[in-house]
């Protein structure tokens, strides 16, 4: 339980979980795999074999939706299962290993060749933001220091931050700790290169585990609901409602980062959008 108002004792840094909070991987990934699929059924200069040609011509978008979650899934499980004691693997390399994996496990190995299948690994690193995404954060860039805090790699998040206009003070990745959340090391390595304790960061996510491992570690915690992104089930989401431990709960359709920023007493979408240091100390 929350003793003191975040908003009356304001933390100095909010530190943001990046796919599912800030961008909309799904439609993104969904509707990109569809338009590869179609060009490469429709290609004149393709041959494909019958059985792969007949089998994904039957694919539907919601086929292509199952398939996204799937390799989303896949990467929960990567980062999850982490051990930093052994060497580190950035998400592009799951993610290019992953899709590899999955295109077997669906029959679909030959419907990309291999350089097209390392393309479609790196669409993760152009996703469109959700709407509020971009002027929420150059508000809230007028009070805090903006960082991403995603295990995303350094080079995803930089692309993605010029693909999406997001205007980050910082940008931080799991990759600067050579570990994924949920590890402590991640939390604690972040305010330690931003020169704060733990309890002056707070971490704005879509992801109520992203923020209980988070809050284990001292951070303050902004909850802002996205469609399909919670992975809690509702009677799990309604306890920590009434546990108290999220300082900050923004619902679906409240407005997102604007309303993040409304409730600190910012107003409007302006505000400089300064700098990005990756993963320099402040």
């Amino acid at each position: 339980m929350s003793t003191t108002d975040i908003r009356t004792t304001p933390p100095k840094a909010l530190l943001f979980d990046v796919f599912g909070t800030v961008v909309d991987w799904r439609s993104t990934i969904t509707n990109t795999l569809i338009s590869h699929c179609t060009t490469a059924l429709s290609a004149a200069d393709t041959s494909l074999p019958s059985a792969v040609r007949l089998h994904a011509s039957t694919l539907t978008p919601q086929d292509w939706g199952t398939f996204a979650q799937q390799w989303r899934n896949s990467y929960k499980h990567f980062t999850q299962t982490h051990d930093p004691s052994k060497p580190f693997i950035t998400i592009d390399e799951h993610h290019y290993t992953s899709l590899k994996t999955l295109l077997h496990t669906w029959s679909l190995t030959s419907l990309f060749p291999d350089a097209e299948v390392h393309e479609i690994s790196l669409l993760w690193h152009h996703l469109n933001p959700w709407p509020d995404s971009s002027p929420g954060i150059s508000a809230l860039n007028q009070k805090f220091t903006t960082c991403t805090l995603s295990n995303g790699n350094v080079s995803l998040l930089t692309d993605m931050a010029a693909y999406a206009s997001l205007p980050w003070t910082h940008i931080f990745s799991s990759e600067h700790f050579s570990a994924y959340k949920p590890s402590p090391l991640v939390y604690n390595g972040a305010a330690e290169k931003l020169g704060l304790q733990t309890g002056q960061c707070a971490l704005v996510a879509a992801h109520l585990g992203d923020l209980k491992a988070a809050r284990g570690c001292g951070y303050r915690t902004v909850y802002v609901e996205r469609e399909e992104e919670e992975d809690w089930g509702v009677e799990e989401v309604e306890k920590a409602r009434r546990e108290g431990w999220i300082d900050l709960w923004v619902g679906l359709g409240e407005g997102g980062f604007l309303e993040v920023a409304r409730r600190f007493g910012i107003q409007g979408e302006g505000g400089s959008d300064g700098g990005v240091e990756r993963g320099t100390q402040q």
